[in-house]
């Protein structure tokens, strides 16, 4: 007997378990490193999607939407590499591009068979990071709108989206855009510390070196990136 749309495969089956290995493993890393988070975006959507990837699944573990959300994840999870990688329980791209561009088809199939879903909202997010890995700014800025139009306000992954919208909104040069953005990221208390330094650097960029430094010095004396900050400010006072 064939498979049914609404059936999971094995693999997918056994996905749920694989991801609560890997979501402790993402919370326990996030915790003890807070100072090195969102140096790179696709790092922090790639933890995000982890940690939250088993909870949705296993909500929706016989829906087509949520085979479909493991599938893309399971994607985006790839390494990258010219050669083969042995022992390696994740695909293999051979470049950036079809990796990605792997990701933005598996996304883009969730988001279309499983409209409404909370599936489909988590796809969005993860569609909107491809693009932003590719440098398609635009795209990118459209991909993480519609996830945070349609996420709830206090969803987990809701950093992961504002800080992917800033990053991709100062690719394309919009530098004011992207500080009013990591402003708005400030508002999650557990990355705000973080979303003062970006935004710090967006402004910094952008030329507006008082504002920058304003924004600096409103980070607590205990933060973990209190070390981060004070190279920021050292790097102002020298472009004076």
């Amino acid at each position: 007997m064939s498979k049914t749309v609404h059936e999971l495969t094995r693999k997918e089956m056994k996905g749920p378990d694989r991801f609560q290995v890997a979501a402790a493993d993402a919370a326990s890393w996030m915790a003890k490193n807070q100072g090195r988070l969102a140096l790179a975006v696709a790092a922090i959507v790639v933890l995000a999607l982890v940690a939250a990837g088993a909870s949705y699944v296993l909500d929706s573990r016989g829906s087509k939407s949520g085979g479909l959300l493991y599938r893309a994840i399971d994607v985006a999870s790839g390494e990258v590499s010219s050669i083969p990688l042995p022992n390696v329980d994740r695909p293999i791209y051979k470049t950036l591009q079809e990796k990605e561009q792997a990701v933005i088809e598996a996304a883009g199939k969730v988001r279309e068979q499983g409209s409404g879903t909370r599936a489909a909202i988590t796809a969005a997010l993860l569609e909107a990071g491809a693009h932003l890995a590719l440098g398609e700014w635009d795209k990118a800025i459209a991909g993480y709108q519609s996830y945070l139009s349609s996420a709830p306000a206090d969803d987990s992954l809701r950093f992961a989206g504002l800080d992917g919208l800033a990053r991709a909104q100062e690719g394309k040069g919009d530098l004011d855009a992207a500080a009013k953005t990591y402003e708005k990221a400030s508002e999650i208390s557990f990355f705000k510390d973080r979303a003062i330094l970006e935004r710090a650097r967006a402004l910094a960029k952008a030329g507006k070196t008082d504002e920058a430094k304003k924004a600096l010095e409103t980070l607590p004396k205990e933060s973990p990136l209190r070390t981060e900050a004070q190279a920021q400010l050292a790097r102002l006072a020298a472009k004076r």
